[in-house]
């Protein structure tokens, strides 16, 4: 087990790394967006590739990221539901939904958009706007997304399995700390002790 503790950290140190440059996407794509927007106002210039590159680095983004989103413990989950449960019943939902839905389904996504990414790289496969950019590394973002996915899955799954020998500490440590919302509900139950809301 310590093996396989070693390659979740292994896992989790990829995703984080991965998850940290990738947040810098957000930024050049703000960037691209205003200077493209800027120019196009300013000498009524464009072309779709400043276009293209930017649903390109969304798509980078929301791919990539998937991963370092997981590694988070940060994923749509049911809390309302989950909360009632104690942290052993918990943590073996989330082995069942990592076995049975989360990995399969990344996997067969994996699957079925490698050729896609074959075929368009091959082909030299264009954008059909005018200018636009070549096809291939956005196809390349779902398989290689996804893939990260499916390794931060794989680190979940030793963790909790380890949690449950008693062999780890709590797999869910990223969510300690309160939420936004949270944190605003407790402030007005605080002002107005009366309200149930």
């Amino acid at each position: 087990m310590k093996l396989l503790l070693s390659l979740s950290r292994g896992i989790d140190g990829l995703n984080y790394r991965i998850g940290r440059v990738t947040l810098w996407f957000v930024l050049l794509a703000v960037l691209i967006s205003s200077a493209n927007a800027i120019i196009r106002k300013t000498l009524n210039i464009s072309s779709n590739a400043y276009l293209e590159i930017q649903w390109y680095l969304f798509a980078g983004i929301f791919l990539l990221c998937a991963g370092y989103v997981l590694l988070h413990n940060e994923h749509v989950r049911i809390d309302v539901v989950a909360n009632r449960f104690s942290k052993r019943t918990q943590t073996i939902i989330d082995i069942v939904g990592l076995l049975f839905f989360l990995l399969p389904m990344a996997l067969l996504i994996i699957y079925l958009s490698w050729p896609l990414f074959e075929r368009a790289y091959v082909s030299g496969e264009m954008s059909q706007n005018a200018g636009g950019l070549v096809r291939w590394p956005a196809y390349l973002l779902m398989p290689v997304g996804f893939s990260l996915l499916v390794l931060q899955g794989i680190s979940e799954l030793i963790k909790r399995v380890a949690f449950l020998m008693g062999l780890a500490d709590d797999p869910t440590r990223w969510r300690k700390a309160k939420s936004a919302e949270l944190e605003l509900a407790e402030a007005i139950r605080k002002a107005d002790p009366g309200r149930t809301a």
